[in-house]
C-alpha cells in the first residue's frame, strides 16, 4: 500500500479492507514504518519507536482478521501515544532531559490499556515539552519538533509530536493529553482535528482535576472512533464519569435551525486576533448562520486577565515537579519553563488558594455567559503560528496564547479544534467549537460539518515543507 492511499482512508475504511483481506495490517505497518524512517529524522516527532513490537502486533491483527475475528474498528490501526501516557515496559520522560534515566513504566495507563484491548498497534511515543507546560514543540530531552507544513514554524504543544507526525502521514491517530489546550493547539498548528472531551469522560492516570487525555487525527470520523475506545471505564481514575454507552450518528445532518451558537472572539483581555484567524472563525460562523442557526456575539466575559490565575496555578504545578527532580538535574529543565515556574517559589499558600478562588470565579462567569448556547465558536489561538524553536508566542509566559482554550479546561466542557483554512504561507488555521458538558458527540458533529464544508481537500505534507 502506498502512503498516499493510506492517508486518504479513515480507520473504518482501513478495517473494511482488513476484513475483506484486500489489505493486511502488516502492509499498513510496513508503510507506516517506512514513513517514520523517511521523515522522523527531520521533524523529530517520535521517540521509542518499537518497529519489531509493532510488526508483531500487526501480524497478530492480521491473524485475527484472517479468522474473521477482528476486535473492532481499531484492530490493526497504527496509533501513537504521548510521552506522558504510561505504558508498561515503555519510557515515561514527561519531556524532561532530567528524566532520561528513569526506569521504564511499570503500569499501563487507561488510554493505552484501551488501545491494546481494541487491537490497535502502538508503534511509538510522541515528543512533548518539559512537564507539558509549554504550548510548543521544544523540549530539553529532544530537538524541537518541526512542523511539516513549514519547518521553521511551531507545532504547538504540548502534544507536539502527535501533531507533527499525523500531519506528515505517520499513523492514523494519536492519543494526546490536554491541560490548557494541549491537543487543540497542535491540531490547530498542524491542520488536524482534536477533541478535549468532557472532563472525566476519558479515564487517565494520575487522576487529575484539569488534565484529560484526548484523541487526535486527520479526520473527524477517526477522532470519534478513538474517542469511543478511550471513553470506556477504568476504576483507577477516581475522577472519571460513569460509563456512557449512548451512540449517535456522526454523519446525521445537523439541524441548525434549532441551534443557538455564540461567537466569542474577544475575552476582554489577551493577545489580539490576527486577520486570518478572525476571517476563519467569522467564515465558520457565517456558514452556521446560512444553515439556519442563530449566531450571536458573546459579550466579553472578563474585565481582567483571566489567564493570570490559571498561569499561577500552572506555575505551582510546574515548580513542584521541578523541585521533585534530583537537585543536580534541575538546571536541565528548558530555561523558559524553569524561569516561568520558578516564580511560584515565592507563592504563599494564601496566594495559591486565592488563585484557585479566582479560577472558580472566572469559570462561573464563563459558564453563565455560555449557558444559553448550544455551542460556542471561538478561535483556537489568536495568531496563526510562531517560530519553531520558541517556547510560546510569549517567551516569558509560555501558555499565554492558550487564552481561548484554557478556560474550557476549567469549565470541563467538550471542545474540538478542527482545521478550516490556510493563510498565505500555507499554514493551517483551525477553529474551536465548544459544547455543553456531556455533548461530546455534538461538538464532533459540528466539526464534521466544518470538515465537509472546507473548500478543498487537504493535501498532507508527506514530505516536510521547508
Amino acid at each position: 500500500m502506498k502512503l498516499e492511499e493510506l492517508v486518504a482512508l479513515n480507520c473504518d475504511e482501513i478495517t473494511s479492507l482488513y476484513a475483506s483481506r484486500e489489505v493486511s495490517p502488516v502492509d499498513v505497518m510496513h508503510c507506516t514504518l517506512a514513513q517514520i524512517e523517511k521523515v522522523n529524522p527531520a521533524i523529530g516527532a517520535l521517540f521509542s519507536i518499537r518497529a519489531q513490537e509493532a510488526m508483531d502486533q500487526a501480524r497478530a491483527s492480521e491473524s485475527r482478521w484472517g479468522k474473521g475475528a477482528g476486535l473492532g474498528p481499531l484492530d490493526g490501526i497504527p496509533v501513537s501515544i504521548k510521552d506522558s501516557v504510561a505504558l508498561k515496559g515503555w519510557p515515561w520522560r514527561h519531556g524532561l532531559s532530567a528524566n532520561r534515566n528513569l526506569p521504564d513504566s511499570t503500569f499501563t495507563a487507561p488510554p493505552a490499556a484501551r488501545l491494546l484491548e481494541a487491537g490497535a498497534v502502538i508503534f511509538a511515543k510522541t515528543v512533548m515539552p518539559d512537564c507539558g507546560l509549554m504550548a510548543s514543540g521544544v523540549s530539553s530531552l529532544h530537538n524541537p519538533v518541526r512542523n511539516p507544513w513549514g519547518m521553521n514554524y511551531n507545532t504547538g504543544g504540548s502534544s507536539a509530536g502527535a501533531g507533527a507526525s499525523l500531519a506528515a502521514g505517520i499513523g492514523t491517530m494519536s492519543v494526546g493529553s490536554d491541560i490548557a489546550g494541549s491537543v487543540r493547539l497542535p491540531a490547530n498548528h498542524c491542520g488536524l482535528i482534536a477533541l478535549k472531551p468532557t472532563f472525566g469522560r476519558i479515564p487517565h492516570l494520575a487522576p487529575d482535576v484539569m488534565r484529560t487525555a484526548g484523541p487526535m487525527a486527520r479526520k473527524v470520523v477517526d477522532v470519534a472512533r478513538l474517542f469511543d475506545v478511550l471513553r470506556r471505564p477504568d476504576p483507577r481514575d477516581v475522577w472519571s464519569l460513569a460509563p456512557d454507552n449512548r451512540k449517535g450518528r456522526l454523519f446525521q445532518p445537523m439541524k441548525f435551525k434549532r441551534l443557538r451558537i455564540g461567537l466569542l472572539t474577544d475575552l476582554g483581555y489577551g493577545m489580539p486576533l490576527e486577520a486570518p484567524v478572525r476571517a476563519a472563525v467569522e467564515a465558520v460562523a457565517a456558514a452556521f448562520a446560512e444553515c439556519g442557526a442563530v449566531v450571536e456575539h458573546v459579550e466579553k466575559p472578563y474585565d481582567h486577565d483571566a489567564m493570570e490565575p490559571i498561569d499561577r496555578a500552572m506555575q505551582v504545578r510546574g515548580w513542584a515537579e521541578i523541585q521533585g527532580l534530583p537537585a543536580e538535574l534541575q538546571s536541565e529543565v528548558w530555561p523558559a519553563v524553569h524561569r516561568w515556574a520558578q516564580r511560584a517559589s515565592s507563592c504563599t499558600a494564601q496566594q495559591y488558594l486565592s488563585a484557585l478562588s479566582d479560577i472558580a470565579r472566572d469559570r462561573a462567569r464563563m459558564q453563565q455567559l455560555t449557558d444559553g448556547y448550544d455551542y460556542v465558536l471561538t478561535p483556537v489561538m489568536p495568531m496563526v503560528n510562531f517560530a519553531f524553536d520558541a517556547s510560546g508566542a510569549d517567551e516569558e509566559v509560555p501558555l499565554r496564547h492558550a487564552q481561548f482554550t484554557a478556560p474550557f479546561n476549567q469549565t470541563g466542557q467538550p471542545a474540538v479544534s478542527v482545521q478550516h483554512s490556510f493563510d498565505d504561507r500555507g499554514l493551517p488555521i483551525g477553529v474551536q467549537i465548544v459544547g455543553q458538558r456531556f455533548n461530546d458527540l455534538g461538538v464532533l458533529k459540528m466539526a464534521y460539518f466544518v470538515e465537509q464544508s472546507r473548500s478543498k481537500v487537504v493535501a498532507w505534507p508527506l514530505e516536510p515543507l521547508f
